[in-house]
């Protein structure tokens, strides 16, 4: 028999308290684990505030599994229907050309309402609501290959940190969710997203130069070897990585964390998981804020200097390297044709 809905009462802006009710709240989200609906609205409530730091006044998607993690997930970039009245939504264009509205979160309430829509992670772009063209965010994902695992992307991470500082850039690092590392650091909105794209190339290049026997640019996976792949194509427009606090749909309900570089080497990402990281928060607050004048807000670098290793590569000859599948065809992009069918096909 379904369980009896759940009527929550959140505290909002201006002393206003908002309701969000939740449906079938003893549904099993993750089944290995027990999680429910439930524990994840309690969950998101829990780090509100510091999710909500880095994710709140962005564009958003929405990856939903209305049947649970055993069945498939869709993603909601349009806002779901029924949205409350307190939902706020941003016009943004798509690699497409298109446009439609996408959500913002601006409050706790949203973030439970999102869940009681059975999203499970969510996907902020790395743009503010009021300017979505320009990035004001530089993000860096590292992706393990198979052979190699969290300790290795740990080890490009901090090679990373220090080339990025030398940029004059201060990283932040957090935990996947699964088995890699995500560094971000504060930009200018200065730059539209094909030149902060060409930043992050420009970086991945510089780090895969400085550390061959580990990290890689290979686009097409049968290159990549047993390393650890610096996503630079996450840095396009309408492509994201989790959010900072998010939940990630794998065994373990675990989650996307920030952590000092100090404890990096010192965690893995089980440590963090939606029962764990509401008491790391109480006890140990938001390590991307640690203290005043410590917060990634407080440390806003300028993108032209990665923009300005890019274009020296331009000039030693490399080239632009490849885009997703479903973006249109760009300027100097070379052949989207899988190397070994390329071989296969030549005449």
């Amino acid at each position: 028999m379904a369980s009896t809905a759940v009527t929550l009462e959140i505290p909002g802006p201006d002393g206003e308290e908002r309701t969000v009710r939740v449906s079938s709240p003893d549904r099993v989200v993750y089944p290995d684990d027990g999680v429910t609906k439930l524990d994840l609205v309690e969950y998101v409530l829990a780090v509100a505030e510091p999710f909500l730091r880095w994710s709140g006044d962005r564009p958003v998607a929405l990856e939903r599994y209305p049947k649970g993690l055993a069945d498939k997930p869709f993603f909601s970039k349009n806002p779901p229907k029924g949205a409350p009245s307190y939902a706020r939504s941003v016009m943004c264009t798509y690699p497409s050309a298109r446009a439609h509205e996408q959500l913002v979160l601006d409050e706790p309430a949203m973030l439970a309402w999102c869940v009681q829509m059975n999203t499970v992670t969510f996907h902020p772009w790395p743009v503010r609501a009021e300017n979505n063209d320009n990035p004001d965010e530089l993000r860096i994902d590292l992706d393990p290959q198979p052979g190699r695992d969290f300790a290795d992307a740990v080890e490009a991470a901090f090679a990373l940190k220090e080339l990025m500082e030398s940029l004059g850039f201060t990283p932040f690092v957090k935990t996947s969710g699964n088995r890699g590392v995500h560094v971000y650091a504060r930009i200018a909105p200065t730059r539209e997203f094909l030149d902060v794209r060409h930043g992050v190339i420009g970086i991945a290049r510089e780090l895969e130069r400085r550390l061959p026997d580990l990290v890689t640019t290979e686009w097409w996976k049968e290159l990549r070897g047993e390393k650890v792949f610096v996503d630079f194509n996450q840095a396009n427009r309408d492509r994201t990585i989790a959010a900072a606090y998010s939940p990630r749909p794998l065994p373990g309900a675990p989650v996307s964390m920030p952590v000092a570089w100090p404890q990096l080497r010192d965690v893995t990402p089980p440590d963090f998981t939606v029962r764990t990281v509401p008491g790391i928060v109480a006890a140990d607050g938001d390590a991307w804020a640690p203290a005043p004048g410590e917060s990634m807000n407080d440390h806003v670098g300028d993108v032209d200097a990665a923009i300005a290793l890019w274009d020296a590569d331009v000039e030693r000859g490399l080239p632009e390297l490849p885009f997703p599948p479903d973006y249109p065809k760009m300027p100097g992009e070379p052949p989207r044709v899988q190397p070994s069918r390329a071989k296969k096909d030549a005449p």
